[in-house]
């Protein structure tokens, strides 16, 4: 396949929207795993799949953000345009309005307890779009938004590769709490991706949502993950506020049921990862498909921002 550089997307725009075909195209300075995103001028980026696999993304993406949306206070992706291939270049691409910002993994003036309060609204709010058109959560998601018990015998094989190279104990004790609970209410929107490179910020809080390429509905509890990755003490309950669920009503505290199926996909992917990389383990993570491969494992770089933007607008 043609090399993903700024020749090859100054090509794909010129052939296929001439009107932007005059404006500078350059890349951002951290890419991603999934997708090659280019600045297209000031006000687009350019997103380009960076293989097969991540090709089913371009089409969700177009159809599910406008939804969301309609829904939602919190910006996200707004795509103005999709491209087909072209120029060597095999697969669809997109073209989006550029958003500001800082990501939360590069900000320096994180407010953390208000970030932690607007992702727990953004969340709420995220779980109260109307499902009817959201993709249930399957092999397009790596299976976020299911039962982490799809993952059983991955977390199983790779603690039996890797021994007493890590705590199995309480890597078993956390899997087995998460396993004795489940989603009793119907599906609700999930992002799937909720990290710090998916985060954007301007004056310490949060100001966008971006990477929405494993969104899905089904059990919110994958999206609450930061209240243990990032986020302590108080922050964790403002964080993961509650989904619209019986089982967790007025328990806004991570530990509530949701919580406690979101930290295996805190507490499982380092030691599958770890056995993944002693060759043993098939190069599987609990956050990805039993047989989904192509991602590398360790956290990804987001794709639609260039680490500290500044730019605003």
């Amino acid at each position: 396949m043609t090399d993903i550089d700024s020749d090859l997307v100054r090509a794909l725009v010129a052939e296929q929207f001439p009107e932007w075909g005059g404006l500078p195209v350059r890349p951002v300075a951290r890419q991603g795993w999934d997708n090659r995103t280019f600045r297209l001028g000031d006000e687009l980026a350019v997103r380009l799949p960076s293989a097969e696999g991540y090709v089913a993304a371009v089409e969700k993406e177009d159809r599910c953000l406008p939804v969301l949306a309609r829904h939602l206070t919190m910006p996200v992706p707004h795509v103005v345009a999709t491209g087909r291939p072209g120029a060597g270049y095999p697969y669809p691409w997109s073209v989006r309005r550029w958003l500001p910002g800082d990501t939360v993994e590069a900000a320096l003036d994180i407010d953390r307890a208000r970030l932690a309060r607007d992702l727990g609204a953004f969340l709420t709010g995220l779980r109260e779009v109307p499902d009817e058109h959201g993709p249930a959560a399957g092999h397009h998601s790596y299976y976020r938004g299911r039962h982490p018990g799809v993952y059983g015998d991955q977390v199983r094989r790779a603690l039996d590769t890797l021994g007493d190279r890590v705590d199995a104990a309480a890597c078993r004790a956390v899997w087995e709490d998460a396993l004795r609970s489940s989603w009793d209410a119907p599906p609700t929107w999930f992002h799937g991706d909720v990290a710090v490179g998916n985060l954007l910020t301007a004056g310490g809080r949060l100001s966008a949502v971006i990477d929405f390429g494993t969104c899905g509905t089904g059990d919110p509890a994958c999206d609450l993950v930061m209240a243990w990755t990032y986020f302590t003490g108080e922050e964790r309950g403002s964080s993961a506020r509650r989904p619209a669920s019986p089982t967790t009503r007025g328990a806004g505290r991570a530990a509530g049921p949701c919580g406690r199926r979101s930290r295996p996909w805190r507490d499982c992917p380092a030691p599958t990862r770890t056995a993944s990389r002693s060759g043993s383990c098939g190069g599987c993570s609990t956050t990805r498909s039993p047989t989904d491969r192509e991602r590398p494992p360790g956290r990804r770089r987001h794709p639609e921002v260039n680490g500290r933007s500044s730019t605003s607008r």
